[in-house]
């Protein structure tokens, strides 16, 4: 993927107010040259909501160990392009980890992973910050790398803390991948305790499914706010999304626009509801005082703003985000 101008957006070399925890991915993407020919596209929902922030002006690192292939050098470059703070990078002497991506006639993406060994999972002691820095807002985890071990349990270890500590927002997107998380019970137990101790949830219609598979989305994120989180966003596709904050609740439609494929679209998502929060000063230090006076307004204006970065990114091959230029109305003004 080609790095894309913010127009400005993006505070150059300003100390991260967002960090994000989790894996790259190489997406290796069909082009529609026949199933031998195959693009090459780092990826990953942790790296690409990163990217999806940095791009919209979040200054924000990325926690991830990068790969010793040639894999791992694309996957640096993409991340370092974009203005991704490089500390969090590490070198690891693993391997990337591989998805082959297949896209149905509606554009949406399914995957089959190749990752037993990738470096993203294999945190070692002293890897991980022992401190957060005092101007991280929010600490951000998501999808396959909070759940594959050994990894796994040095993350919960962080999230525990810093949950103790209650000077950033803790967010999460569990982003569940059925085929690689192991043990759907053992999986659907820890999910909803990282949900229980985060601030932020945002889930999926699938995630959703796979956590209360007896529940409607609406039900199912009802659900998952009881657990305790003060705002949990479900993203229902093409239907949309729905917010529940402090028993207030919200939802919009999707916009209208022709789908390519919807390959990063959630991550775009929720790069641009982090965002969204840290722009009206909703993350920090007592994150649930700051998240209590959430109103439905806000809460539908949050859900536009995010929803409309991922319409624009389902318009474009591959984790393709927008800067915030793309999601201005005609008077300029952004969305």
């Amino acid at each position: 993927m080609t790095a894309r101008s913010t127009d400005g957006t993006r505070a150059a070399g300003a100390p991260a107010r967002l960090v994000v925890i989790g894996e790259n991915v190489m997406d290796l993407l069909p082009t529609g040259h026949g199933a031998g020919v195959l693009r090459a596209s780092p990826g990953g929902g942790p790296a690409n909501t990163a990217v999806a922030a940095a791009r919209l002006g979040t200054p924000t690192r990325l926690l991830a160990r990068i790969g010793s292939d040639g894999f791992g050098a694309m996957i640096r470059e993409r991340l370092l392009g974009e203005g991704l703070d490089p500390a969090g990078l590490l070198a690891a002497e693993e391997p990337s980890a591989l998805a082959l991506a297949s896209l149905g006639p509606d554009g949406s993406a399914r995957y089959d992973f190749r990752m037993d060994d990738a470096a993203d999972w294999h945190w070692r002691a002293g890897e991980l910050p022992e401190e957060l820095e005092p101007q991280v807002r929010a600490l951000h985890a998501a999808s396959i790398a909070l759940f594959r071990e050994p990894g796994a349990s040095r993350i919960e270890s962080l999230l525990r803390r810093e949950h103790g500590r209650g000077r950033v927002t803790l967010t999460l997107d569990p982003n569940i991948r059925p085929d690689v998380i192991g043990d759907p019970a053992t999986a659907r137990a820890l999910a909803l305790r990282h949900c229980a101790q985060a601030h932020v949830v945002k889930a999926s219609d699938e995630d959703l499914a796979f956590l209360y598979p007896d529940l409607s989305p609406s039900r199912a994120a009802l659900a998952l706010a009881a657990l305790g989180p003060s705002l949990v966003v479900a993203t229902l596709g093409g239907e949309g999304a729905l917010a529940v904050s402090h028993g207030v609740e919200a939802a919009v439609e999707a916009p209208k626009v022709e789908v390519v494929d919807t390959v990063g679209a959630g991550d775009s998502f929720m790069g641009a509801l982090l965002t969204w929060l840290d722009r009206r000063d909703l993350l920090g230090e007592g994150p649930r005082a700051r998240l209590a006076g959430t109103t439905r307004g806000d809460l539908e204006e949050m859900l536009r703003f995010a929803a409309s970065a991922a319409a624009v990114t389902v318009t474009r091959e591959g984790a393709d985000p927008p800067v915030l230029a793309d999601l201005a109305d005609p008077s300029g003004d952004a969305v």
